[in-house]
């Protein structure tokens, strides 16, 4: 097993405690390590000492910067601590009523490239060691992109092609509606992007670290609960801006100065999107676990402790 997969199980098994993990990987300034930096890092915890406050930053480099899977260096705008710097303008930026439909469009399409690049980036690739990425895996990534652009633009194109002009109406395609889309979109990117996961499976562990095979059921799991807390990410920084604005706009301070609504709903929707990151990367666990009940029944005898490990993957 992965050294940084031993560390999650040692160190991450409750949500506070990875959320105090996370709090401290994603601080931007790692991103800053070279990848010689990284290596030497990574080659001190590969010698099997255990860790210790003096590695304390050979793990930071290690666990924002290496996949579990592979052992490679991540490219620098995937890893964890590049997502708030990078996606929070595109997530601003596409929350925003856009005059018209072009904007809307290219900003959703910046946004769901990104997203698709840093799923597809952190996946699990157990099973796909040594394989080069297939057509059917572009395929889905250009699908998927194509497709979330188009309906993360909906309520734009519905309210300019029909030219809705009744308040009620722009409410709801300009502030409800965009909050279970945002959540929806972020979920079936994360579906799609990592859907070979569900078909081949991936590599699962017994309680000594040692892979047993490969699993489809694990696969599954994975990608269903990294899809629920990418939708608790965009869902809750879709949500908490509008409900603060529609607050808001009703106090005397916003009655009298309309122009501050605009950059009160940015600056919130950057902040709720910062404190939202570390907590839904913490809803489930980095080495997650699968009953043997649920396993294959070719895995279910290496289960000897009643589960058998994976890596969820971010």
């Amino acid at each position: 097993m992965d050294p940084n997969l031993l560390y999650w199980r040692s160190q991450g098994q409750s949500f506070f405690s990875r959320l105090r993990i996370w709090c401290n990987l994603l601080d931007p300034s790692s991103l800053l390590a070279s990848d010689a930096e990284i290596q030497k890092a990574r080659s001190l915890l590969v010698s099997g000492e255990k860790p210790n406050e003096e590695d304390e930053h050979a793990w930071t480099l290690s666990l924002s910067s290496v996949h579990a899977d592979s052992g490679a260096v991540i490219p620098t705008v995937f890893r964890p601590p590049a997502l708030l710097p990078i996606s929070a303008p595109l997530v601003v930026a596409s929350l925003v009523p856009h005059r018209g439909v072009t904007p809307a469009l290219f900003w959703q399409f910046l946004l769901q490239s990104y997203s698709a690049g840093f799923n597809y980036t952190n996946r699990n690739s157990s099973s796909e060691q040594g394989q080069k990425p297939s057509l059917k895996q572009a395929l889905l990534v250009v699908g998927a992109v194509a497709y979330a652009t188009c309906a993360g633009a909906v309520p734009q194109i519905v309210i300019h092609r029909l030219g809705i002009s009744a308040v009620p109406l722009q409410v709801f395609f300009r502030s409800i509606l965009p909050i279970p889309l945002s959540a929806a979109l972020a979920s079936f990117n994360m579906y799609t992007i990592r859907s070979e996961e569900s078909e081949n499976g991936i590599q699962v562990f017994d309680s000594k670290g040692n892979p047993v095979g490969i699993s489809k059921a694990a696969g599954e799991k994975a990608v269903r609960d990294t899809a629920l807390s990418r939708a608790a990410l965009l869902g809750t920084t879709a949500a908490v801006p509008n409900l603060l604005f529609f607050f808001l706009q009703r106090t005397r301070l916003f009655q009298r100065n309309s122009l501050l609504a605009t950059p009160v709903r940015h600056m919130s929707a950057a902040i709720v999107l910062g404190l939202m990151i570390p907590v839904s990367f913490s809803l489930f666990p980095q080495l997650g676990t699968i009953e043997r009940e649920n396993l294959e029944k070719e895995l279910q005898d290496a289960a000897v402790d009643g589960h058998l490990f994976y890596h969820r993957g971010l």
